[in-house]
């Protein structure tokens, strides 16, 4: 018969399992992609808010996605690589940090969705309405657009994890690299029958909302663009559409193979790897992909790394 220990304070992380000779290579690996995720994001956060040629809507709801990769990855890199260098037996954590680990994980998917849905609209109303672009994406409207994204993904999140945090656990051991809902609810003896149901439905919900709004909108736009003989505005479209959807293609490509192989055990192996991925990738590449499109940014970055004149005394 399993021993069980009810609601206890202190559990248990499986961490990810790598060979003796791939632990240094790969924690190498996660240092080095999260001190670069941590210095992209903040430095172009930084830039946008300091820099007045930067103050326009595509750039500051921008900052919402820099603000996510920070936070996302900021609360399940560093627990991880720390894990990595204590045996099996030592990688404990309190049911309190567990859970907030959860909430943060599952806020970065959510937002990372919710946040380039706000972003597609500018984009919409950008190329299809440019004559009142200026008149609707106020500060008041980027604002609005910022707090709606946040608000959605926090009420949807909070649902998700209250849910679990009802459950009385008897297990302490969590299968996973870091915490996450499904972890945590695998950890109780009751019925999870309510946390199945709504996780379903929020995963449905969400991904039917997001990209039923990005078909929706790039239609649109797509059509304006093939109806307009203006060569300027399809140029405008062309480079910045094509870097916010490629954007959202990589996050949801990362997302849904690490849904799919939850559905396949025998890969779990597999799944903890691209569930890291899946945090590292898009907050690796996002900063990357809007500095190479914005000439802003370039003409900045060009200007900090030129060679100094030196004026002849």
């Amino acid at each position: 018969m399993e021993n069980y220990t009810y609601n206890s304070l202190t559990l248990q992380l499986e961490g990810l399992n790598v060979s003796k000779e791939s632990t240094y290579p790969v924690f190498l690996f996660l240092l080095f992609s999260y001190l670069f995720i941590i210095v992209a994001n903040v430095g172009i956060t930084v830039l946008v808010f300091t820099d007045k040629n930067l103050h326009q809507p595509m750039y500051l709801l921008f900052c919402n996605l820099s603000v996510n990769d920070i936070l996302g990855n900021s609360i399940m890199l560093p627990r991880l690589l720390l894990d990595m260098l204590r045996p099996p037996s030592e990688r404990l954590i309190s049911y309190y940090e567990c859970v907030v680990q959860a909430f943060t994980s599952h806020m970065f998917g959510t937002a990372s969705h919710t946040v380039l849905m706000i972003m597609t609209f500018d984009r919409y109303v950008a190329i299809c309405n440019p004559l009142r672009y200026a008149a609707i994406m106020t500060n008041k409207m980027v604002m609005e657009l910022t707090v709606s994204a946040w608000g959605v993904a926090f009420v949807l999140v909070g649902i998700l994890l209250g849910l679990t945090v009802r459950l009385n656990h008897c297990r302490t051991f969590i299968e996973s690299p870091y915490c996450d809902n499904a972890g945590l609810f695998k950890l109780s003896c009751e019925s999870v029958f309510i946390n199945n149901v709504y996780g379903l439905t929020f995963t449905v919900v969400l991904l039917t909302s997001s990209i039923g709004s990005m078909v929706l909108t790039y239609t649109k736009i797509t059509v304006v663009c093939l109806t307009s003989n203006n060569k300027s505005l399809n140029s405008k479209a062309l480079k910045t559409c094509s870097t916010h959807l490629v954007v959202y293609l990589i996050m949801l490509i990362s997302g849904f193979v690490v849904i799919i192989l939850h559905r396949f055990p025998q890969y779990s192996d597999y799944r903890k790897l691209c569930s890291i991925l899946f945090h590292i990738v898009p907050g690796s590449l996002n900063p990357i992909f809007y500095g190479v499109q914005s000439k802003e940014i370039r003409k900045f970055l060009s200007k900090q790394f030129e060679p100094k004149k030196i004026l002849p005394s």
